[in-house]
This record gives structure tokens, sequence and C-alpha cells, in this order.
């Protein structure tokens, strides 16, 4: 989580005790137990790696890096890079003979952050997303210790293919097999093979190692993906704040984070790993093994470092695949490069979908993400089909979720209207007895019995609404679909903030230079809200405070994101006015036999007079 978003939450959650305690009754109760946090980190699904020192990985202690020499023992004679440019109906690839690997990955369906600025001339390479960060030429090499002790980097191969051609395309149902062989005259081979088809993001990739088993040590090599994948977003901080690399492994998904510039963090795991990937905020790669080994394990090395474009997070990842000292040992593996869409990744059946980030409610993301997966997103992409336009979308599956919600909030919205009027009967009975506080209270919620108020019953709706806020707040923020989606007027992108002016500076604390337009407005239609809902002179100032607090929070949230906030707030003035304007259960009106049925706080109230009682006769005992 940002710092950003960090704030906002804190902010949230301040402004919402204060609002609760302000619209709730003056007594507190004595006796609230307060759950601990062990229970929960027990239900916690999500191992989080923190920022550590690294840790030693055990291997020979006669490895020799510089392996020059062994390689060029390997293969005497360098040769030219060849590249070969596979097309699909997806994306395009660059193929080089060196290493035998992917050099670059554009995805046809998605453009660059700049696509826009560009002019009409620019061509292909220049608009679409490009995932590779081909730093040293692209990944997925093979890395293995020979017996004498030379770690061996494959990328430093050269390899023959089968294809001659220096182009591909291939469309429809149509699928492509291109092999990668390297073969020295010692007979020792390395063959790596890629499958591509049309309308996947997935290739189905298989290592062949013969003749190896004289050359690898230690019953293992690694398929190693480095150097991460690009950045490819306007708004770096962002993007870092979502990059990271994983591993789904016993049923869960293991992150390695460097989330601060400086951290750098290192993790090894052993055992059945079922897929290890590298992420940014829309986009991943994701190498999963067709026949994951207990013997097996995954390595994550990472770094959070600044730049003159902004923050980078850049992570290597590797599988630990068995090698079983075989003439002939195939292994085979699918590799996903493409865009974190939950049905996409979902489809592929490997637990790939564990990578979509649904977000959490206070650290518990099994109570936001059945949310946000069996509800909000499939709503939102049903909705998409009859209507084109994801701003449209966006407002029409506001109003269903404030349908949704009316019930708790009808129920709110009355229990504090009652509140109010019985605020005159609590003044007076403070007035009567300003000298004993004990009786206060008790006459207090002998008042809430005899009108069958229950004092938390404007707190408790809104907090049963505060699973499904916190699942939407993160939902616009990693809906893929949103990217680059334009709405009306100045909002082109419905992903990103809809800037009207950039400032000069900073804002302190909330780290803002822009203004937004729907976050102005956002503001407006808050400050219309708390003037409909706060009658109370002493709480005049959160009139003024609220609105301005999340005015200035908002500035920096996507488009999306405040276009519903704004919607929610429009149809809550609408609801609140409604409400105000009727009475709808809201008047004051007493209850029959009001003792039949005592509260919570009015049991806690009896019990803590009764032991008063019971220690003043024990201590005129004593005297």
């Amino acid at each position: 989580m940002d710092k950003q978003t960090t704030i906002a939450f804190v902010l949230i959650g301040l402004i919402l005790v204060v609002w609760l305690y302000m619209n709730a009754p003056e007594q507190k109760p004595e006796l609230q137990k307060k759950a601990t946090d062990s229970t929960l980190v027990e239900k916690k699904p999500v191992e989080k790696v923190k920022p550590q020192k690294k840790e030693a990985v055990q291997k020979p202690s006669n490895i020799v890096k510089d392996t020059s020499a062994f390689v060029n023992e390997l293969q005497p004679e360098k040769k030219k890079e060849k590249i070969i440019t596979i097309e699909t109906d997806l994306a395009l690839y660059e193929m080089t003979s060196r290493g035998g690997r992917i050099r670059k990955c554009y995805l046809k369906k998605y453009e660059t952050w700049y696509y826009d600025l560009l002019p009409d001339t620019a061509n292909f390479y220049e608009r679409h997303v490009q995932l590779i960060n081909d730093k040293d030429g692209g990944d997925f090499n093979l890395i293995f210790v020979t017996k004498n002790g030379h770690l061996i980097n494959t990328k430093a191969l050269d390899f023959e293919s089968n294809l001659n051609n220096y182009h591909y395309t291939i469309t429809g149902n149509d699928s492509l097999e291109f092999v990668y062989t390297f073969k020295n005259a010692a007979g020792n081979t390395i063959i790596k093979s890629f499958k591509f088809k049309s309308n996947d993001y997935a290739i189905k990739t298989t290592i062949a190692l013969k003749n190896m088993e004289n050359i690898i040590s230690s019953y293992r090599y690694d398929v190693e993906w480095e150097h991460g994948i690009n950045f490819l977003e306007e708004d770096s901080h962002q993007e870092a704040t979502y990059a990271n690399a994983s591993a789904y492994s016993g049923g869960e998904q293991v992150i390695v984070d460097a989330s601060s510039p400086g951290d750098k963090v290192e993790k090894s795991i052993n055992g059945k790993v079922d897929w290890v990937g590298i992420r940014n905020h829309y986009f991943a790669v994701i190498l999963s093994p067709d026949k994951p080994s207990s013997d097996g394990g995954a390595n994550f090395k990472g770094e959070h470092i600044l730049t003159k474009w902004g923050d980078r997070e850049y992570y290597t990842a590797s599988l630990k695949v068995p090698f079983q000292d075989l003439n002939n040992q195939h292994d085979s593996f699918e590799l996903y490069l493409g865009p974190i869409d939950y049905d996409i990744l979902k489809a592929h059946d490997r637990n790939f979908k564990a990578l979509f980030d649904f977000g959490s409610f206070f650290g518990l993301k099994f109570i936001t993400r059945p949310i946000s997966e069996y509800i909000l997103l499939p709503l939102f992409k049903f909705l998409h089909l009859f209507i084109p336009n994801y701003g449209l979308v966006i407002i029409v599956f506001s109003i269903i979720i404030k349908l949704v919600l009316y019930p708790l909030t009808r129920q709110s919205y009355r229990s504090m209207r009652k509140m109010q009027l019985l605020q005159p009967k609590i003044k007076e009975i403070k007035e009567k007895y300003k000298d004993d506080n004990q009786k206060v209270q008790k006459e207090t919620m002998k008042l809430y019995s005899t009108y069958g108020i229950n004092p938390a019953g404007g707190c408790l709706p809104t907090l049963l609404q505060m699973p499904i806020l916190f699942a939407l707040f993160t939902f616009f923020r990693v809906t893929i679909e949103l990217r680059h989606e334009p709405f009306v007027g100045w909002i082109k992108n419905l992903a990103a903030p809809d800037v009207l002016y950039k400032l000069p500076f900073k804002l302190p604390l909330f780290g803002i230079n822009q203004i937004s337009g729907l976050a102005v407005l956002l503001g407006i239609m808050m400050f219309i809200q708390q003037k409909m809902s706060i009658k109370d002179p002493s709480q005049k100032a959160m009139v003024y405070v609220m609105p301005v607090v999340f005015t200035l929070m908002f500035m920096g949230f996507s488009s999306g994101l405040n276009l519903y906030y704004l919607m929610f707030n429009i149809l809550t003035v609408a609801q609140q006015y409604y409400i105000n304007h009727q009475k709808d259960g809201a008047e004051l009106v007493p209850v029959k036999n009001p003792k039949k049925k005592k509260g919570f706080m009015q049991k806690m109230m009896e019990a803590a007079e009764q032991q008063q009682a019971a220690q003043r006769k024990s201590s005129k005992k004593r005297r």
C-alpha cells in the first residue's frame, strides 16, 4: 500500500471515528472487550516478505562466476545474433538466438501511456506496450553449476533455430512451434522449444537436456526470469505500489516486495511450487511447471530504486528444477506474458488468479476478495456487455450498489434522526442530575428503552458497509478494463486522475501537485451532505473540515474511483433529502412494555449499579 493510500485510510478511519463519536450518546460502555490480533494472523492467507538482510544461497564453495573461459570451451566460436519475429492475434514477439529466448513482447490490445501524445506517423512499436525489460537482451534462461564449479547462464550461448524466415504470422486457431538448439562438438545439447497460439497469452515451453549428465552438478538447474518487466504507466509511484514478485506454493501466494526506495529483498522457497510471477500494476510474467515437484522450489531477488523517471522495482524469479542425472531429460512449462485480467488468468486453471490483487479490509483479504471476486467484478463486466462506455458503466454500477445498500443506510439515517430528536430530552436529564453522573446514565438508558432506540443503531449499519466500500476502493484501482478508457470532456483515462491543473509544488502530507475536477465536485457534494446531516452547533466544524480533507485526499485517485464516489454521494444526498422530508418511522413514539427487552448497554448499566450498591453495603458493614 503506497503512502497516499495509507494516509487516505488513516484519515477516513479517524474521520469515521470522530463522526460516530459525535453522533453517539455521551456515555461510554466500560466493559468493552477488544479483539486481539493473534486470531487474525492465523487466518491470513498471504505471506508477505518484508525487506530483510540477504540470505546466502547454499552453493558449492568453488563456484566460479567468471564463466567466459568455460563458455568459450563449450562454444569456441561466437555466432552472429539472429532476430525472428512471431506475430499472433494478441502479441508480437521478438526471439533472439543469443540465449534462445524472448527478447521483446508487444501486446497488441494495450497502448503506451503516452499513446495520445504520439503523432499519427508513430509506428506499431512506439504505440504498444512492450513487457520485457530487454536489458542484456531478454530473459527465460537456464542457470546451472557445472561439475568443476562454473556457474553457467545460457544467455551467453548461441542457439540455432528451426525456422529460417525473419517474420511469421499466425491467426485464428493456428499455432507455431519454434525450437532453439544449442549443441557443441562434445554433443552437449540444450533444446528450448516454444509453442505459440494465436489467441493465447501463454506459451507452451519445453526444455530438453541431452548428454548433460557429466556437466550439471547439484542435481538441479534453474529456469530464471531476470530483470523483471518494464514499468509501463505514467505514475511510476502508483505502479511501484502494485509491483512485486510472488510464488504460489502450498495453496498460498507468497509475495516478495521491495516496497520502499533502497530496499533489497531475497527469498528462497523449497518444495512444490505451482508458479512464480513478476508483476507491475496491470501486467505480469508467470512461469509455471506442468508437473511441479516436491524436490523443486523457487528463488527471488528484488530491489526498489529511484531513477530520473521515478520509482522502479526490479525482480528476478527462478524455478528450481530437479535434474535427474539422465542422458535425456524433458521438462515442460507454461510461460504467461500478458495482462492481469481476472477472467484470462482464471481460464488457465493453474491458480494464476491469485495474482489478481483485490485488496484487503484491514489486512483481511478473505473479507474483501469474495465481495470483489463474486459480486463486483461479474456485475461490472455484465453491465459492460450492454453499455460500451465504462464511465456510464460506473454510473449505473454506483446506482445498483446504492440500491443494494439502501436498507442499511436507511436504518442508519433513521437511528441518527431519532437520536437527534432525543437530544433535548437528554439535555434536560443532564441539567436535572448534573451532580450525579450515574443517575444521568441510568435515566438516559431508561429513555432509550422507553422509545425503543439502540444507541449503536446509527453506527452498526455504517460499519457493515465498510467491507464493501473498501472492496470498491481497491477494485477501481486494479481493474485493467479502465486503463486508458475515456469518459467525457477532460476525463481521458478512467484509471488515472483527471487533471485540470498542475501545481508548481506538492501539498505537504497529501503529496499532491494537481487539481482534479471530479475530486472538487466530490468535495462540493460532501459539503452539501454534511450541511444536511449535521445540525448540532458543536459539530459545525465538521461541515467544512471533512469535505476539504476528502477533496485533497481524492486528488490523486483515479477518475474512475472518483466518478463512482461522486455518483454515490449524489445518490446519498438525494436519499437523505427524501428521508429528512418524511417521517419514515423516525418519529419518537414510546414502545409498549419497554422493560421486556433490555439492550446490552442497559444491562451493563444495571450490572454496574448493582456492583456499586454491593460495594456501599459492604462498606457500611465494615463501619
